[in-house]
């Protein structure tokens, strides 16, 4: 599994939200298989979404898709305030227990 992950400033939660929603089909078509949406508890004009592919060929060509035909224009990322960090990730090792670091 590899995820897109994404983090940026917003000037509207509910804005940003309708916006996410309106790329459902783009993201079926892309191949996520599923996503989170987090908000810092601090600061609501904040969002991290994490996106997750089978591929990294599948994050990276979304990422392009993201960089040049959502967020390089306003009407397509209304809410967006500010250049979107990201990173491609993928998992390293054993995952789901607590103290058990090696």
């Amino acid at each position: 599994m590899t995820t897109l992950h994404i983090e940026h400033p917003i000037t509207d939660f509910n804005v940003w939200v309708a916006a996410f929603e309106g790329f459902v089909e783009a993201r079926q078509r892309a191949g996520v298989r599923a996503h989170r949406i987090q908000r810092p508890i601090d600061d609501p004009k904040y969002v991290i979404i994490d996106l997750d592919f089978d591929t990294v060929p599948q994050a990276e060509q979304f990422l392009a898709f993201l960089r040049t035909r959502v967020w390089a224009s306003p009407a397509t990322a209304p809410a967006l305030a500010g250049e979107p960090r990201t990173r491609i990730l993928q998992p390293v090792g054993a995952t789901g227990s607590v103290g058990t670091d090696r």
